[in-house]
């Protein structure tokens, strides 16, 4: 895991390799992930993700025809951020490349691992929406593969 320290040096340091698998794996904020348009235009998205300790991967379920994976299917690159608005401030942000995967067998377990991250439970009402959307193939898994984490965390002030 390739980590950067993107802080101000007055105001903390960066995280730790166990301090950012602990975030990614615990933090219920959004990812952002911004892709490019057809235009090559910046496009930011907010959205659930999941992150697997195992394979350092971010998973993102999105539906097929959405704007991001029309992006993501011109070009794979991503740059994503998760962040806490909470003082201190902290976070994770980085560069990546997304695989997109259509297969709705290897899909379903890691939507499930978002839904459960995000709901708490499989057996919320609007999970079963998100499932169905999966089983039905009207949505499909963004796998990001991180060249990079670049964080910071205000908490580590040097006094």
């Amino acid at each position: 895991m390739k980590i950067l320290d993107a802080s101000e040096p007055e105001f903390g340091g960066p995280m730790t390799e166990e301090e950012v698998r602990d975030f990614l794996i615990n933090s219920n904020k959004n990812i952002h992930i911004s892709t490019l348009d057809e235009k090559g235009e910046p496009n930011i998205h907010p959205t659930w993700y999941y992150f697997d300790d195992r394979n350092e991967k971010i998973y993102i379920e999105s539906g097929r025809e959405s704007r991001k994976t029309q992006n993501l299917r011109r070009n794979n690159k991503i740059y994503f951020c998760i962040d806490d608005d909470r003082i201190p401030y902290k976070g994770v942000r980085g560069k990546g490349t997304v695989r997109i995967s259509d297969d709705v067998d290897y899909n379903l377990p890691t939507i499930e691992k978002i839904v459960v991250k995000y709901l708490g439970s499989v057996e919320h009402p609007m999970s079963h929406t998100i499932i169905s959307k999966i089983r039905g193939g009207d949505a499909i898994l963004l796998e990001i593969t991180p060249k990079f984490y670049a964080t910071w965390d205000h908490s580590k002030v040097k006094r």
